[in-house]
């Protein structure tokens, strides 16, 4: 019967990688399950939640992984869990696989098999196990709202009898995920939204949820996707373009949301400090690129930053900061990506490493960084 082990996360992290309505499903398919105690107070799920589920209290992260086949975490664990861990067990998380390359190799020399969420394949059957997705959706929207309840203004239009209330304008920077559900959500909160992306097929997603779409679109435009679905690199006369083009229309904007990242590299530098210094005071950034440094080029990492009356939001982890939500779609993912690697007869782990979602994800095996992506530093 397979084991399947959670401790509690750092400090700064309030989800967890299993919830008490997906230990009751793994339950049911066969597994044991330990959580350290505590581990799920911080997303609202007691440990009585947990044991009423079919799970085991361990009193400490030790305890809870020691004996486990198979370990959910949300954040990068230290290389002492890794430690405490059987040797060929299975670490499934989000394991940041494109940073601290030591602090990754550390882990992996501890024979225990690591798998990074992030590297799952865009695959139509890994679309319930792709965390990015799942967690940004929940990102967008909190931008927005975090931005509307710091805005100090309304965001629709309201006609009064003692005149009119003008609709706020939200500009997007990056029509992903997170960015489509900040237009989404911007729009059901009346305001006047534009949004902006390199990739072709983002322009007809961002005009189908009213908004307005602003890019240059030239050649390169029209070829600025990869084949697994990531914006490219422009050039940067394309930059230049494009930054003109944004720089005109950020003066009008009383709220700009940013999301732009590539995967394993720095966050591409969208809004100068003169596009800052253009906007009217009150206006609020939101940098949700804010962990890889930023789009803003006056962000401050976790902290609200302000230049000349606007606001830039740089706070981290945003999905964190509703964890119930966060936590419920993250543990279904884990969920679902772990189901298909359980034997259906002897109920034990029994991981395909030919399968594509495997090669996808694994990135450390018996002690060696064993995906090419990452030990190349290659994002596309």
């Amino acid at each position: 019967m397979i084991a399947i082990g959670v401790p509690a996360e750092g400090p700064d992290e309030p989800r967890i990688g299993l919830t008490p309505e997906t230990v009751k499903k793994l339950v049911k398919a066969g597994a044991e399950v330990t959580v350290r105690s505590g581990a799920g107070l911080r997303s609202h799920f007691s440990d009585k939640d947990y044991e009423d589920a079919g799970a085991t209290i361990a009193k400490s992260d030790e305890e809870a992984v020691g004996k486990a086949d198979v370990v959910f975490t949300v954040r990068r664990p230290p290389v002492d869990l890794a430690k405490a861990m059987k040797k060929g067990a299975a670490l499934i998380g989000m394991l940041d696989p494109f940073s601290d390359t030591a602090g990754l190799e550390a882990l992996a020399k501890t024979g225990v098999s690591l798998f990074a969420m992030e590297l799952m394949p865009r695959i139509t059957r890994a679309q319930s196990m792709d965390v990015l997705s799942s967690q940004s959706n929940l990102s967008g929207y909190k931008a927005v709202v975090d931005a509307s309840a710091a805005f100090e203004r309304a965001l629709p239009m309201m006609m009064t009898a003692a005149g009119t209330v003008p609709a706020a304008r939200v500009f997007v920077m990056g029509a992903g995920v997170a960015g489509l559900q900040a237009i989404a959500t911007a729009r059901r909160l009346g305001a006047i939204v534009s949004a902006t992306d390199v990739r072709p097929a983002a322009k007809e997603q961002v005009e189908s949820l009213g908004a307005k779409f602003i890019a240059v679109e030239d050649e390169e435009f029209k070829q600025a996707e990869t084949a697994g679905g990531y914006a490219k690199e422009m050039s940067d006369e394309y930059k230049k373009k494009q930054a003109e083009l944004v720089a005109e229309h950020v003066k009008n904007q009383d709220i700009v949301i940013t999301t732009a990242l590539i995967p394993g590299r720095p966050a591409p530098k969208l809004i100068s400090k003169a596009m800052i210094e253009s906007m009217k005071p009150g206006s609020i950034i939101v940098d949700l690129a804010a962990e890889r440094g930023g789009n803003a080029e006056l962000t401050k990492p976790g902290e609200i930053a302000e230049h000349k009356g606007v606001r830039i939001f740089g706070l981290l982890n945003l999905p964190g900061r509703v964890p119930v939500n966060a936590s419920s779609l993250y543990a279904r993912n884990l969920q679902a990506f772990i189901e298909p690697f359980i034997d259906k007869e002897t109920k034990e782990l029994a991981i395909n490493w030919d399968d594509e979602l495997a090669q996808g994800t694994a990135i450390a095996r018996d002690g060696a960084i064993v995906n090419e992506r990452v030990a190349g530093g290659k994002t596309s």
